[in-house]
């Protein structure tokens, strides 16, 4: 008989992995794999992220990665800016390239009518031939006159989010640093090519990025993988390599998918109060967030707000203005809860270096 994991036991699970139960002292790198990217287009967001992750951790370390090259910031799950590990960005780039054109084409579809992806495709590869970083709009101006129907700015979407696989050069995601997005591809940042997608049915990429998935998210049905990273035709790799792992159900019934020897904490392990940035992927890289967020502040997830975790589910969101920390609770906490957010916000406070002079814990909702 399947065995059947609760919310709470899910919930650990997921904490453990994604180094919330306890801080990890893997470097910015190692920690980047092995949460398989943490959401950008926030720039400033993942600094919080890895705080929350990594013990002693410095904003500088992450600083050293995106200039030393070893973690870039790139389109790629979902068609959102993440930071990747430059390894796994040249494995998964041309698995996700269908996708991302896709999901540029399915939003700006009226626009980019009787447009040959293809030709734009080499057209922007070409510009960019000489190395030279660019903003979109310098790009986009470099190709225009041969498609002058599309507005600029779904032509450059469609440059730069799908069709040049790009970086978003340093100084922009850098910390406590304001620069607009400079691009440069890939392949010459990172002075590597990307790899060719493999021929054959099974999708070893597809293989890999499921385990990987499994390693930072799981146990998950196959149902949050695609709602992670966005692709479709994922069942050949589930197939292929469904012998080698364990099945679970949820409460719901759903199937759910584990690596064998992945951590599956006891669901009474305590849960520490962790701070968690905007679109952070221990929320959003679920298509069932039930395990770490309840339904009615579903909404909070995908609208930007940044969130705190009590008992390891979303309890309060949190922001800072005009040098003061703000929490704002979605229920009634307890004495104890009060006094760990309290000091969980105070070293979160010293962290930000934002002359931060009062941390304001709201009653309860």
């Amino acid at each position: 008989m399947t065995a059947v994991l609760d919310s709470r036991a899910l919930n650990r699970a997921t904490l453990a992995r994604q180094h919330l139960l306890a801080r990890s002292d893997a470097s910015v790198p190692e920690a980047v794999a092995r949460l398989c990217g943490l959401q950008a287009q926030e720039p400033q967001e993942p600094f919080v992220g890895l705080w929350s992750r990594l013990a002693g951790f410095e904003p500088g370390r992450l600083d050293d990665a995106l200039t030393g090259r070893t973690v870039v910031r790139t389109h790629l799950m979902r068609r959102t800016v993440h930071l990747v590990a430059a390894d796994d960005a040249l494995a998964w780039r041309a698995r996700h390239d269908a996708m991302l054109r896709q999901r540029v084409l399915g939003t700006y579809r009226r626009e980019l009518a009787g447009i040959d992806l293809d030709e734009v495709a080499a057209a922007g590869r070409a510009v960019m031939a000489d190395r030279r970083p660019r903003t979109m709009s310098e790009l986009v101006q470099a190709v225009a006159d041969r498609w002058p129907g599309p507005p600029r700015r779904v032509l450059g979407e469609l440059l730069v989010a799908a069709l040049v696989p790009m970086v978003q050069l340093p100084p922009r995601g850098l910390w406590q640093q304001t620069a607009g997005v400079r691009n440069l591809p890939l392949a010459t940042w990172l002075e590597r090519d990307i790899d060719p997608l493999p021929a054959g049915d099974d999708d070893p990429v597809g293989q890999r990025l499921l385990r990987r998935y499994l390693a930072a998210h799981g146990p998950a049905a196959s149902a949050d993988l695609r709602a992670w990273c966005g692709l479709a035709g994922l069942p050949a790799a589930v197939r292929a390599v469904r012998e080698e792992l364990v099945v679970f159900r949820d409460e719901r019934g759903r199937e759910l998918l584990d690596l064998p020897d992945a951590p599956r904490p006891d669901p009474d392990t305590p849960a520490p109060v962790r701070f968690l940035p905007a679109f952070d992927n221990a929320v959003l890289g679920y298509h069932d967030r039930g395990r770490i967020i309840d339904a009615a502040h579903l909404g909070l997830s995908v609208a930007g707000h940044r969130m705190v975790l009590v008992d390891g589910r979303v309890t309060a969101i949190w922001t800072v203005r005009d040098h003061h920390l703000r929490i704002s609770p979605l229920r009634p906490l307890t004495a104890r809860e009060r006094e760990a957010v309290r000091t969980e916000a105070q070293d979160l406070a010293a962290f930000l270096d934002e002359d931060i002079q009062q941390i304001r814990l709201d009653t309860g909702a």
